[in-house]
């Protein structure tokens, strides 16, 4: 079916040709305006100026955006969707001033979400899950990266990655997967940190492969957590498998992550919350994409990542939402935009470009998703009438969000 797309007040992040986004460019966000977009058969066809309209065929199906700025969906490189149970007694245990660590350390946190997740079933989980994406693609989200973690067991680990396969089944946008069974330490494995490492190379990793439930391998590589040299050593094991790195990195200390993952060849090290010098110019340097969770920051009270510093050394940075029931639970890529510019000082245009464009690409996605270019799929957002580029941040607390398309239809 074809679509013309009429009267669109700002078309977002028009671009001939798509690529990887670094430093200053993201700056650049090219728009026309009073703007015309032909969707053919869930793709992007054609677009330009109301006035260049005579062109197109007189009997093609209209639908007249009636002033709505149009932009890509957003890609969200980042998540864990797939948990068992919120954990609100934590928000309020971090309200009375118990750290991320001291949660973590009487059996909170992580390990709350395992022996939560390991109790619940396959089927509980995917329907958990399925609400929960189909109510972040409403708000926009038109790609999603899912990481497993909360299992912690053979077990536990292939049932959340069986349920990513179930959603990315009957999912309309795409779906990525990432192992992370190297999340934390299992209290039965507290002290004996190869033991676990091991079930993870050894058992879990194989039967992952068999079953193809993986895109990527991940690793929560942190102080009291997972060294950069066991880092190493789970992803490397991981690419013998054909899984790519996608690392936590850096989050609560420069831990090393950072450089464990450009030495890999990441795809993206994510959260930098806490980057030295030597972290930022080993991002600066490499092809690896440095993603930033300002809502997980936000949430833990931490201090914001320095998105300002690592654009100014040319660093490429997506944004993401770190959707999880301890540090981040919301998905709301809106909210992830507008808090960008409020407390990291990017611009609109570089928070929209991070959360869009390089968005997708932090998830191999980049040359079908992320921008306004001909050939690639339509995922649309649609807002209601905004002024300017610059209102979807400033405007934080309202839903502007007025109809999301997918595959060129609307949902």
């Amino acid at each position: 079916m074809n679509l013309l797309i009429t009267n669109i007040h700002q078309l977002l992040n028009v671009r001939t040709e798509s690529k990887l986004l670094r430093g200053e460019e993201l700056s650049q966000l090219p728009v026309i305006r009073n703007a015309f977009l032909v969707v053919e058969n869930g793709l992007i066809k054609e677009y330009g100026e109301m006035s260049s309209i005579g062109h197109l065929p007189s009997a093609m199906p209209v639908y007249d955006a009636q002033g709505a700025t149009v932009l890509p969906t957003w890609c969200d490189s980042h998540t864990h969707l797939v948990f068992a149970a919120s954990r609100e007694t934590e928000f309020v245990d971090k309200i009375k001033g118990l750290s991320y660590a001291e949660i973590a350390a009487k059996g909170g946190g992580i390990l709350n979400s395992a022996t939560v997740l390991n109790a619940t079933t396959e089927d509980t989980l995917f329907e958990q899950a399925w609400q929960r994406l189909q109510e972040l693609m409403k708000l926009g989200t038109g790609a999603i990266e899912i990481k497993s973690g909360y299992g912690l067991t053979v077990a536990g680990e292939l049932k959340m990655l069986r349920v990513i396969k179930r959603l990315k089944e009957i999912s309309p946008i795409p779906v990525k997967a990432s192992f992370l069974g190297a999340h934390t330490y299992p209290l039965e494995f507290k002290e004996n940190h190869t033991g676990y490492i091991n079930l993870v190379i050894d058992e879990m990793l194989p039967k992952i492969a068999a079953e193809k439930l993986a895109d990527y391998i991940d690793v929560f590589c942190e102080d009291g957590f997972f060294s950069p040299d066991e880092t190493t050593t789970i992803c490397r094991a991981g690419i013998s498998y054909g899984l790519r790195p996608k690392i936590h990195a850096n989050q609560l200390r420069a831990s090393g992550g950072t450089q464990a993952g450009v030495a890999l060849g990441a795809l993206s090290v994510d959260h930098l919350e806490t980057m030295d010098e030597d972290a930022i110019l080993a991002l600066a340097g490499s092809a690896t994409i440095g993603t930033l969770l300002p809502t997980a920051a936000f949430f833990l009270r931490m201090p914001f990542q320095p998105a300002r510093v690592l654009l100014d050394k040319g660093c490429a940075i997506a944004l993401a939402s770190d959707y999880n029931p301890g540090s981040s639970p919301s998905g709301n890529m809106n909210l992830v935009v507008a808090m960008s510019c409020i407390q990291m000082k990017l611009l609109p245009e570089e928070a929209i470009n991070a959360a869009t464009l390089n968005g997708a690409y932090a998830m191999d996605l980049g040359e079908v998703l992320g921008s306004i270019t001909p050939g690639k799929i339509a995922n649309l957002i649609f807002t209601k009438p905004i002024p300017s580029v610059a209102y979807l941040p400033y405007a934080f607390g309202s839903n502007l969000v007025e109809k999301v398309m997918i595959n060129g239809v609307f949902i």
